[in-house]
Parts: C-alpha cells; structure tokens; sequence
C-alpha cells in the first residue's frame, strides 16, 4: 500500500486532481501550466519532474511530467493512480509519423499501443497482451480534437524501449518501421503501452495524445523549442478532455 509522499512525488493528499496531463517534458508541464490554468501551484518538484495543480474552464486539473520511456511513466503513472487518487492520465507528446497521410503537427490519438517492451511480463499473463485506451477518453479526445478545429488520427501507435537502436544509421534499421507501418501503425513513441498498462491493472482511464514532431520517412522534424512550447492543439484538447470528465 502506497502512502505520501511516494518515493517519486512529493505532494499531499489532495494536491492533484482527478485528471492529470502527462508531458514527457518538465519544461512542458511548466508552459501548460503558466499558460492555460488558472493559479497554478507547483504540486510537485522531485528530480526536477515539475507537477502542478490549478484551474481549467473551473475544473481543478494537474499536470506534470513523466520524463523518458515506459520505465519513467510506468512509475509516476502507479503512485498516481494508487497514491493520489489519479483517475484519468492523459500523455500529451511528441511521435514520429510512419504513414504518408499524416503530417507534421497532426495529432495521433493511441486507440492501441503496440510495444517491443518487456513491461507486460511483471503481470504475469499467458501470450501477449493489447494495451488499449481508455474507450471514454478516446471518445471525449475526438470531440474536442473535433471542436478546436485540429487535423487529427486515431489508431495503433508504437511504444518502443529504444530510441538510439543498433541499426541507426543503416537502411535495414527502417525494416521494423516499414513492418509497422505495414500493419497501419500510424507513429512511434516511448511512453503509451506502459500507462495503458497501469491503467488496465488499476481499474483506471488512460489516453495518449501526441503531435507529429518529425515524419521517419520523409525526415522532416520540428525543433526542440517547438516541440516544448508549440503544441497548443494537443493541449487544448487534452484539457477539454478533462473537462468532459467532470461533466
């Protein structure tokens, strides 16, 4: 039984709300923050994973950051789901596309997550497992991608453990993208499967929403700066999501 402070985040009881946004990007967590809700607080600022809580359209909403990979989200998605009383994760990040219709900036919403990762095996499970959102989410997620006029896909996404794989750099490195892409994987990520997971396990909602950050076909990519401060679609949405979930 968890209790607070957990080993990771330092809040109390009570300091988040019912729906966190969770940026890879502390740096993200901070802009989303100052920029769209209503006096925030810094909830949370462990190993420099900034968390806040404050106010969106009157709904009490959090948000703060899950660094890196599966690993990284997998253990702040737990403590808030069995420490604070999290119901609903929403991952909003960046993903490279893998499919020619998709663009730069288009939002990917995770109907699935398709993994290489290991992180199933700790449940135990005969065969594999299908790690899927949240069906309330994803639904209130096409609503509001809807609403503020976003360009958006919903459908299958990759959760991979490896960024920098042995094949870089070579053309057989884009075999195990065209293998996906083949299947209609629409982009690749590091976060999704592991919180869809968790949420599975605990009884929980989870969503992730990226924005196409760079295309792996074509090349084409977005700065980092653009990456921490231009995504203000997906956030958008991603609030009115929250918003739908107290309605």
């Amino acid at each position: 039984m968890l209790t607070t402070p957990t080993p990771h985040i330092s809040a109390k009881p009570g300091d988040f709300g019912k729906t966190v946004l969770m940026p890879g990007d502390p740096l993200r967590s901070k802009f989303i923050a100052e920029n769209f809700l209503e006096n925030p607080v810094l909830v949370n600022n462990v190993r420099g994973v900034q968390g806040y809580t404050g106010y969106y359209k009157g709904v009490k909403v959090s948000v703060m950051a899950s660094g890196m990979g599966m690993p990284a989200i997998g253990i702040y998605s737990h403590e808030l789901y069995n420490a604070y009383g999290v119901e609903n994760i929403i991952r909003v990040g960046s993903a490279g596309a893998i499919q020619e219709h998709i663009n730069l900036y288009d939002l990917v919403i995770g109907q699935g997550a398709c993994t290489d990762s290991n992180f199933a095996s700790q449940f135990h499970l005969p065969g594999t497992f299908a790690p899927i959102a949240s069906f309330e989410l994803l639904s209130a997620a096409v609503e509001a991608a809807k609403a503020n006029g976003a360009i958006y896909h919903v459908g299958n996404i990759n959760s991979s453990d490896v960024f920098y794989g042995d094949h870089t750099g070579v053309p057989e490195g884009l075999d195990s993208v065209y293998a996906l892409k083949k299947m209609g994987v629409l982009a690749l990520e590091m976060e999704a499967a592991a919180l869809y997971m968790n949420a599975a396990r605990y009884g929980k909602r989870a969503l992730c929403i990226c924005t196409v950050s760079d295309h792996i076909l074509t090349g084409q990519e977005t700065t980092s700066e653009e990456r921490q401060t231009a995504f203000t679609t997906m956030m958008k949405v991603a609030l009115d999501v929250a918003v739908a979930m107290e309605n």
